[in-house]
């Protein structure tokens, strides 16, 4: 069974046209981590009355699933990411970090449709799902 975890761009670009989470094997081990959620919530917070309801409910769907909370382990490998970011010094984008560090602590894979701020993550994995 794969394990992986849906980042921010995939349920996005999934809410809009759908379909990509089709693309999905269906054994697959979906996770979202909690970060992700505060990211749909605010696209909720900021629609427009007519698209709220629908993007409601698409959160309500994905926060569903099993989610990798900002725990101790996910913090340790967030702050190993970002000594390794300062050091090289590659900026990531906070968010993308904390999605790196939880799919790395839970031993998953990285499901996006915006590869930019995995690239070159030491110990991630990543499976782009359509693309910007």
């Amino acid at each position: 069974m794969t394990r992986l975890l849906l980042d921010t761009s995939v349920l996005v670009d999934d809410e809009r046209s759908g379909g990509l989470l089709a693309r999905i094997p269906e054994d697959a081990d979906l996770a979202v981590a909690t970060i992700t959620l505060a990211e749909l919530g605010t696209g909720v917070e900021l629609a427009s009355a007519r698209h709220r309801p629908a993007r409601a409910a698409y959160l309500e769907e994905i926060g569903a699933l099993p989610l990798v909370h900002y725990d101790a382990d996910v913090a340790a490998v967030h702050a190993r990411l970002l000594a390794d970011c300062q050091r090289r010094g590659t900026p990531r984008g906070a968010h993308d970090l904390i999605i790196a560090a939880s799919a790395i602590a839970t031993d998953r894979t990285v499901v996006t449709s915006d590869p930019g701020g995995f690239i070159d993550v030491p110990d991630l994995q990543v499976l782009l799902v359509g693309g910007h």
